[in-house]
């Protein structure tokens, strides 16, 4: 039973590329407690947070984060909400920063035997971004290391493509990778507090599934049940579930893998605040279940806890 006299921060938008999206997100989280009888407090996210924070304590319960992206999702304002004794959705401080940082994910995924794109690491600190251009094998998919909503990635199918691929990935940050291109289908497996939703197959018009393409109603069909065979749907189900795991995520999440022309899925990272917005993956995976929104965020609430909730008590 949901105990509708909390009083709930929604923290959003944040200092991530992925701001608006966290605004979006925000609003529809705001909406749905406002419309189940709960006393929302609305946080807008920026460098005062702390002091947003405090000067709210006495009126929180609980915290739902609708951030995304950088000092949101990466385990920065999970760190702050442990320190101040507020539970919150989510993951914990853990799993947020290492879910976030793309590589370290795939170092963990690796170590318990889901299938990963190979990849190559650049620190643009310590090696020249030509050093990196000279070694990579296309076609690959450069990315930031952690930057969500397809921020700085780029599809590198030819040579004199790639110079102006480093760079946009090294405007979001200076460590950088490069993966093996996977042609094939994309397929994301969203997960509900340990449990899982239907798997969405996932179709940009343009072939690459862009920050425009997400968030750009029409620009993307969404097709479910995903179309790929019974046993590659159930592989791409149990790594989800088993990343979700080994990481100690909790709340919601969604794990993202491309399958190749054999039927192979391969791992590409895991979202452990997957947006809300209206062309968002798991309300649509949750309304496929027959969870409508508002239940979709009161699932979602009842989640949050701290990481040492032995130590703080409110």
């Amino acid at each position: 039973m949901h105990d509708r006299r909390k009083k709930i921060a929604v923290l959003f938008g944040g200092l991530s590329s992925e701001k608006e999206v966290s605004v979006e997100t925000g609003r529809a989280f705001i909406k749905a407690l406002m419309g189940r009888g709960y006393t929302v407090v609305p946080i807008r996210v920026g460098r005062n947070v702390a002091e947003d924070l405090l000067k709210e304590r006495a009126n929180i319960d609980a915290a739902v984060i609708g951030l995304h992206g950088k000092l949101g999702e990466d385990g920065c304002i999970q760190g702050l909400l442990e320190s101040m004794g507020i539970p919150y959705t989510g993951s914990g401080v853990m799993a947020s920063a290492i879910a976030m940082h793309k590589v370290m994910t795939k170092k963990i995924a690796i170590s318990c035997h889901v299938e990963t794109p190979p990849f190559d690491v650049c620190d643009l600190k310590k090696e020249s971004a030509e050093a990196f251009e000279q070694r990579l094998t296309l076609p690959a998919v450069v990315k930031a290391v952690a930057e969500g909503s397809s921020r700085g990635t780029s599809i590198v199918k030819q040579k004199k493509e790639l110079k102006a691929a480093i760079a946009e990935a090294a405007k979001y940050d200076h460590i950088i990778f490069a993966e093996k291109f996977i042609e094939g289908p994309q397929v994301t497996a969203p997960i509900l507090n340990g449990k899982r939703l239907p798997l969405i197959e996932i179709v940009p018009k343009d072939g690459f599934y862009s920050y425009q393409a997400k968030y750009t109603k029409g620009l993307t069909e969404y097709i479910m049940p995903a179309r790929v065979s019974e046993k590659t749907a159930r592989t791409i189900s149990d790594n989800a579930l088993k990343i979700y795991e080994v990481l100690g995520c909790r709340g919601c999440a969604r794990a993202d893998f491309m399958v190749d022309q054999q039927g192979m899925p391969w791992f590409i990272e895991i979202n452990t605040l997957p947006g809300m917005t209206q062309t968002s993956l798991v309300p649509m995976a949750a309304a496929q279940e027959g969870i409508p929104f508002d239940d979709l965020v009161e699932k979602i609430l009842s989640a949050a806890a701290l990481d040492h909730e032995k130590i703080f008590q409110i």
